[in-house]
């Protein structure tokens, strides 16, 4: 699978199971150390890990590896390591404060997904 259509996926999938303010950046003219980023948040820490884990259950269903998984037991700020894809589930209060949007986003790199039209969405 490329590197955009698992970050589409992940999207979806975060999507479906009520994840918000969920951003898809290319990032691949600004780092060497991955190409896409799924930023999204929970709005506990019990739904910021119930998300990531359905993030990796579904990519590991599909033959997708999880290569790293940060911050799983504190549940504020998990980062799940796909290689071409990093994923970063944030508690709300720590994603304002971290504010990665403004260290990856340059204005020109959002991936546009429409989660209400596309029926390809995976759980």
């Amino acid at each position: 699978m490329e590197a955009r259509q698992m970050a589409e996926r992940i999207a979806r999938i975060l999507y479906k199971k009520k994840a918000d303010e969920i951003l898809v950046l290319d990032v691949t003219h600004l780092t060497v150390i991955t190409e896409y980023m799924v930023i999204a948040s929970g709005r506990n820490f019990l739904q910021t890990k119930a998300l990531a884990d359905d993030v990796d259950d579904a990519l590991a269903e599909a033959g997708i590896a999880l290569r790293a998984r940060e911050g799983k037991d504190e549940g504020k700020w998990i980062v799940l390591d796909y290689g071409s894809v990093l994923v970063h589930i944030f508690h709300p209060e720590d994603r304002e404060y971290y504010h990665l949007e403004r260290l990856w986003d340059d204005g020109q790199n959002h991936v546009e997904i429409d989660f209400e039209t596309d029926g390809q969405a995976e759980a």
